[in-house]
């Protein structure tokens, strides 16, 4: 059977690899794409401009489909189809006979009918070949506007700050974003984000006229107003690409979809559409997960053809839900169910925080009973156990609300509602996973890590966004069948890295090489180099680079510096508590001057240099130390800064000295290496104008001395410290934190924070204040006496790396030609500072 597939995007790959995993013999498959590259992810399509390349993106190695007996033919879009002699014809010539022909050719970018619309300058965003044009008019543009406010022009608007357009606008026809997700608080929520970013953005606005003799110079709108721009890009929805199947005779709707039944098959037996071409029930899906479950479809009925055993398995396309989850921006939104739903049989459930960004709404049965939709801004890390459980109707816990308060959710088991979820519930929505399934490749098929998983069943290779129920579903599996669950660190050790940490110890082992030929086996690999890496400097407190541990450490700890977007580093010097002299800052802006660095003052009181090169390092470290400065250990899994605020030195509302205090802290713990990055901060009264109750330990002055906080987190998953001790002295609160670094360092996982490492802990807080506190594990004066030897043991990295001629080379960009630099490094100019040109 000769199947010919006109379209080679992500749908028509899925087809493709649907159509292998049937193993059926005697089948012909010939695929012809109109793009010069194979199918690649167009979802994440924006990471492109983070510095994925093509192959990044690709969903398959080149020799993919020759090895699986596919004929594929890139750049040679199919230009007609004669349904009578069941032919097509391509652009080069190409006349191929099929026996079943199936259509995937997607859907174009719709664009609006404005006048002077063809004008240079203006852009879609849809394809590599899109992207690269935009990448090459960016360089020469200050501002930029993009049409559309919904997933791709967000995307698109992202592309442009990327880009180094910092006046980035978008524009959007409806009321509000993303209209078909998100109500009008979610909304203006998502907005105040995006604003805050540097987006301005334009609701209710109808774009007219593009202006310029040549190329875009400005663009009108409907109410009279206009906006001056040197390119726009147009990401305003889609258009099905149907074009071939009018042309030839098949049955279309208005919108130009090509009509199909819930086989996946048109008005033309041997002739099937997939994914953003097919019109099903009058409905076009715009999203990847319906169009896999198109592919499926389709697949098994043309093998049902074949091999008529396969009948029975065949499964229809009843419609797909179009409850999704996205990151836009940075920004976490997500939409299930009914979003909007409300009435006398809807009780609506809302959180809103305005200083952290988030809202969250979920729509329940007036009984209390059912969830029926929500809403999600900001965090949707509950978003896939609440659209299984509104999928599965399952029965809503008494307190409703406690699906997405952050504090309760703290203490529930993460299992728990995971297990409650019935055999057929989809894990998976990309790849139509169930739970089921999921299990039985664990207790049948051996499949006993979230790798071993993701091969067997393909869950959790599409957008990622399952991988955490899939974990709890293995570990729950592996337990019911009566299995010890180890939390081994990767194939390389089978040992987990509080196991890991105690064998280091005893043994005695300081470099990795020598931890791999003692407890491990095979080369290693990107997860336990970093690991044990850590583990070492965690316990010894030696030069991250010596001992030939170099290799094994990450990309910024190789080079003591953050890597940046466009091949430079950036430089943060350390300032104890914010506290700076005037001489240090004259220190600071002089070298930054003479090394064309941008500078920039954080949200952590340090002032951060980017765009160094890479041999410029050694230089510019030895003019900031011979000034008084150290490493400020940005690139470290380490301590990063001890927020303060002025405290009694200025403040009339100061109990205590803050600033004296975080100085002593950081100095305390600077350089102490941990499964995660650490920040602490030191308010001098309840005002908490240093933010002490966001950070992994934080510290408020009271009347009668501090109050010591634990397991916070900012950023994506905001979490607030609690309360570890009050009212101890600074000698006693300096004790708890050194057990209670320890007994973090010693049992968390490896890129734990501390606050998930508090919430999988049994016992929670109460527990950790037994164990730190009331030393409940006899383990308090050996943590402190520990601690003490890596305090003693601290060394300046930058400092050890430019007077150790060894580790030094490695700051030479080309090893043949030292001090020179990397050519391919440009800058450009930004709000009169350099800035590197690719950004």
């Amino acid at each position: 059977m000769r199947i010919l597939i006109i379209g080679n995007g992500m749908v028509g790959h899925k087809f493709c690899e649907k159509l292998i995993s049937k193993k059926l013999p005697g089948l012909e498959i010939t695929v012809f794409g109109e793009e010069q590259y194979a199918a690649y992810d167009r979802v994440h399509l924006s990471r492109f401009f983070e510095g994925k390349t093509v192959d990044d993106l690709t969903l398959a190695p080149a020799g993919w489909y020759k090895e699986n007996g596919i004929n594929l033919h890139l750049g040679d879009p199919v230009q007609a189809i004669n349904r009578t002699a069941k032919l097509v014809h391509t652009f080069k010539g190409f006349v191929i006979h099929y026996d079943i022909l199936v259509l995937a050719t997607g859907s174009s970018a719709f664009v609006p009918r404005i006048e002077g619309v063809e004008k240079e300058g203006v852009f879609l965003y849809r394809t590599i070949e899109d992207l690269h044009l935009i990448q090459a008019y960016a360089a020469k543009a200050k501002t930029g506007a993009v049409i559309g406010g919904g997933l791709l022009g967000l995307e698109a608007a992202k592309a442009l700050l990327d880009l180094g357009i910092a006046d980035t606008h978008v524009i959007e026809f409806a009321r509000r974003l993303m209209p078909r997700q998100l109500d009008e608080t979610g909304s203006q929520m998502l907005m105040t984000t995006l604003t805050s970013l540097g987006l301005t953005i334009h609701t209710d606005t109808n774009t007219t006229k593009i202006i310029g003799k040549k190329a875009i110079t400005e663009m009108q709108f409907a109410d009279g107003s206009s906006l001056k721009t040197d390119m726009l890009v147009i990401s305003a929805g889609i258009k099905p690409r149907g074009e071939l199947a009018l042309e030839c005779g098949l049955e279309t709707g208005m919108n130009g979809g090509i009509v199909v039944n819930n086989s996946m098959q048109t008005s033309d037996e041997s002739i099937y559409a997939i994914g953003e071409c097919a019109l099903y029930n009058e409905m076009i899906y715009g999203l990847v997960a319906p169009g896999y479950e198109m592919a499926e479809v389709a697949a098994q009925e043309i093998c049902a053809m074949v091999d008529k055993a396969q009948s029975s398995a065949r499964k229809q396309f009843t419609g797909f839900d179009m409850s999704t989850k996205l990151k836009l921006v940075g920004t976490d939104v997500a939409s299930f169910g009914d979003p909007f739903a409300s009435g006398d049989d809807v009780r609506n459930i809302v959180l809103q925080d305005t200083v952290k960004g988030i809202y969250k709404r979920i729509n329940v049965s007036a009984d209390g009973k059912y969830l029926l939709g929500g809403i999600l801004v900001g965090d949707a890390s509950q978003y896939n156990l609440l659209l299984q459980t509104f999928k599965n109707k399952i029965f809503l816990p008494p307190h409703p609300e406690d699906l997405i308060l952050p504090a309760r959710e703290a203490k529930k088991d993460n299992g728990a509602g995971i297990v409650a979820l019935p055999d057929d519930a989809l894990i998976c929505s990309c790849e139509s996973v169930s739970k089921l399934t999921i299990c039985q490749s664990v207790s049948e098929g051996g499949c006993e890590t979230v790798d071993a998983i993701k091969k067997c069943t393909k869950a959790g290779t599409g957008c990622g966004g399952c991988l955490p129920m899939i974990k709890d579903l293995m570990v729950h599996t592996m337990k019911q069948h009566g299995k010890y669950v180890r939390n081994v660190l990767c194939e390389h050790f089978q040992y987990s890295r509080q196991e890991l940490f105690d064998l280091i110890k005893i043994h005695e082992l300081k470099t990795y090489n020598d931890v791999l030929d003692q407890l491990g086996n095979g080369d290693g690999c990107e997860i336990c180099k970093p690991a044990v890496s850590s583990i070492i400097a965690s316990l010894w407190n030696e030069m991250v680079l010596a001992k030939g541990n170099d290799t094994a450490q990450d990309s910024n700890d190789r080079f003591l510096a953050n890597i940046q977007k466009g091949g430079t580093y950036s430089v943060v010097p350390r300032i104890p508590g914010g506290e700076i002299t005037p001489e240090k800052l004259i220190v600071i802006g002089q070298v930054a001057q003479k090394y064309g660095l941008y500078t920039k003052i954080t949200g952590g009181q340090r002032i951060d240099m980017f765009g160094a090169h890479l041999s410029d390092l050694p230089f510019i470290w030895g003019e900031l130390i011979e000034a008084g400065f150290e490493s400020g250990h940005a690139y470290g899994k380490a301590l990063r800064t001890v927020k303060s605020c002025v405290g009694t030195t200025w403040c009339r509302f100061g109990l205590q000295d803050s600033v004296s205090f975080a100085i002593q802290v950081e100095e305390r713990y600077r350089g102490l290496r941990a499964p995660h990055k650490i920040k602490s901060a030191v308010s001098g009264c309840i005002r908490e104008c240093a933010e002490a109750q966001s950070k992994d330990f934080g510290i408020i002055a009271t009347e009668k001395g501090w109050n010591l906080y634990v397991c916070g987190n900012g950023g994506s998953k905001p979490q607030h410290a609690l309360l570890l001790a009050t009212d101890i002295n600074s000698e006693t609160c300096i004790k708890y934190i050194d057990r209670f670094l320890m007994f973090y360092i010693r049992t968390a996982d490896p890129l734990t924070r501390t606050a998930t490492w508090l919430n999988k802990m049994e016992g929670g807080i109460d527990y950790l204040r037994n164990v730190v506190v009331n030393d409940s594990l006899g383990m308090a004066e050996q943590w402190e006496q520990e601690m003490q030897q890596l305090v003693n043991a601290y060394q300046c990295e930058w400092k050890t790396a430019i007077n150790n001629p060894e580790i030094r080379k490695r700051f030479n960009h080309f090893i043949n030609a030292p001090g020179e630099k990397d050519p391919t490094v440009q800058f450009n100019q930004l709000r009169e500072q350099k800035k590197a040109a690719n950004w």
